[in-house]
């Protein structure tokens, strides 16, 4: 399932094709691999309409360059398709915790409880499962034999064909117990396009147990459908998650991940396969750089980051220049670490505005040590303390020694970061008391 971005991504990145024709093959393929998925199309044409969008409004910054501005732009865009920045919330909000899974027949939604019960029990928590399924005849047996697997106790009776009876006595049963997440199976005897009658037996089992989360269970394989399931659901129960499972196995995957979060339901959990261990939290800005291949877009992305971090830093340093603030070793950190993740010194210090022109172009050699005391620097700001970097007036010897301990370095390494900070202070306010000079000249602020 959308293997093939990721064979696009890598052909756009190290073909030699112009840019131009780049893009348009780019979203061709991009288009191709989607609607394969089962993406709807509209969706998928709205996102590409957005890409070019983009580009054609937007003006790319200096220190990327086109191909790499491309490459963030339809990561972030595939990102909303699939959720955005959503990252949902796994931990529970008090003990005991009680979890309702509920889904239609086939979705794996056994498997996914006892799946569940073992994503928290790694986690360090008491976990019971209770199965209330007597529509289908082997899920007691299957249940029990997959807490047996992962060592998670299973409340059931067998004899009993009361599902909520079941419910309430397991809930009960593991409150006794000191259990921290008692998770419930469900009956799932109804299909799709019975939506109906299973939010009504939701409704019910809800009003018996009183559940603290209430889970849908969603086959990954009815793509689009999911849309329609998802969303009744969604609007039923303001509480609820939804998890999509054999996302694996399925050429649909794509189609219900991006119907589901067309909804604005919250997906918590994906499957990933058949084992016990294959279900992960859904995070769709992670989801997004595995399938463009985070290989091939990590340094893309840690540039971007990089120039919005500089960016804020920048803003920073503007403020101290016309007295709003004042320049802290906290600044002088955030602004080596920016630095650092736009790439190496002599590509960055190209792209920024007026430096060729004001300081002579440093030698490779220059630029190496440059590199290598930004390293320092930043480990010796790692080892000081909140108050230190606040206020660096307070650091006398005793305190250097520490630090230099603390980052690996020599007491003289410290003392020349201060010494920089020391005169970036006095420059700023040479700075600002000749641009104040300049605006009473003029008249004004400039």
């Amino acid at each position: 399932m959308l293997e093939n971005i990721k064979d696009a991504v890598r052909k756009f990145l190290t073909g030699s094709t112009p840019y131009e024709k780049a893009v348009d093959e780019f979203i061709k393929d991009l288009q191709k691999s989607l609607i394969s998925s089962d993406v709807n199309v509209k969706l998928v044409f709205s996102l590409t309409s957005k890409i070019r969008e983009r580009l054609t409004k937007e003006k790319p910054p200096s220190i990327l360059e086109r191909k790499e501005w491309f490459i963030s732009i339809v990561y972030d865009e595939l990102s909303k398709l699939f959720g955005g920045d959503k990252e949902p919330s796994v931990n529970p909000t008090k003990i005991p915790y009680i979890i309702m899974l509920v889904g239609v027949q086939g979705s794996g939604k056994t498997t996914t409880t006892a799946k569940l019960a073992f994503f928290y029990k790694k986690k360090g928590y008491k976990v019971g499962l209770v199965a209330a399924d007597t529509y289908r005849p082997a899920a007691y047996d299957q249940l029990v034999q997959l807490g047996s697997q992962i060592d998670v106790p299973v409340y059931g009776e067998p004899n009993n064909t009361n599902s909520i009876e079941i419910a309430q006595h397991g809930v009960s049963t593991f409150i006794k117990n000191k259990t921290d997440i008692i998770i419930v199976d469900t009956a799932g005897r109804h299909g799709y396009g019975e939506e109906t009658k299973l939010l009504e037996e939701m409704k019910e089992m809800y009003e018996a147990i009183r559940p603290d989360e209430v889970i849908l269970v969603i086959d990954a394989s009815i793509g689009q459908k999911a849309y329609d399931l998802a969303l009744r659901f969604h609007q039923a129960s303001p509480i609820g998650a939804i998890i999509i499972t054999k996302m694996d196995g399925t050429a649909k995957g794509g189609g219900a991940l991006s119907a589901v979060a067309a909804t604005g339901a919250t997906i918590k959990f994906i499957g990933t396969g058949e084992k016990i261990d294959e279900l992960e939290v859904f995070n769709p800005k992670r989801y997004v750089a595995r399938i463009l291949g985070m290989g091939d877009i990590e340094t893309i992305l840690d540039k971007v980051r990089g120039l919005e971090e500089y960016e804020k830093v920048q803003k920073k340093m503007e403020d101290v220049m016309t007295g709003k603030g004042k320049l802290t070793l906290k600044d002088v950190y955030d602004q080596l670490v920016a630095l650092r993740k736009m790439g190496p010194l002599s590509k960055v210090l190209q792209h920024i505005p007026g430096l060729g022109v004001l300081l002579p172009t440093p030698t490779e050699e220059q630029l190496k040590l440059g590199e290598e005391k930004i390293k320092r620097w930043i480990a010796a700001l790692n080892s000081m303390t909140y108050k230190e970097l606040e206020n660096p007036s307070i650091i006398d010897k005793s305190r250097m020694r520490r630090i230099a301990e603390g980052a690996g370095l020599e007491i003289d390494e410290v003392r020349e970061l201060l010494e920089w900070y020391n005169n970036m202070n006095k420059l700023l306010k040479i700075v600002k008391r000749r641009r104040s000079d300049i605006e009473k000249l003029f008249g004004g602020k400039i």
